[in-house]
């Protein structure tokens, strides 16, 4: 498996190879596009994108947890859970590992 990461300033050149805006319109428009999905999940609302996957939050109930080292119950807080929920499309291409489509 690799180990390299995509980054904000990946998908930014990106952007600005692809679509032709400058570099500093590109990495705008990146930050405004993840601004917009954060904004929306902080609102519980789910970040849907086709062929890509589902972002949504999830509020976790209080429960006795386990500490693992000393077999200890600990009590854990009710919290809210950012999940991601890939599309059938995404999954298929992960498992066959199928770059088409992508440009680069």
């Amino acid at each position: 498996m690799s180990s390299k990461t995509l980054t904000r300033m990946d998908l930014s050149e990106a952007v600005f190879r692809e679509v032709g805006l400058s570099r500093n319109e590109s990495a705008q428009l990146v930050e405004s596009v993840i601004r917009h999905m954060s904004d929306a999940l902080v609102r519980s609302e789910q970040v849907k994108i086709s062929s890509f996957g589902t972002f949504s939050v999830r509020s976790k109930s209080a429960r006795l947890g386990r500490n693992p080292k000393t077999g200890e119950e600990v009590p854990i807080s009710p919290r809210r859970v950012l999940s991601f929920r890939p599309s059938h499309i995404m999954k298929e291409r992960v498992s066959r590992g199928n770059l088409e489509g992508s440009k680069g």
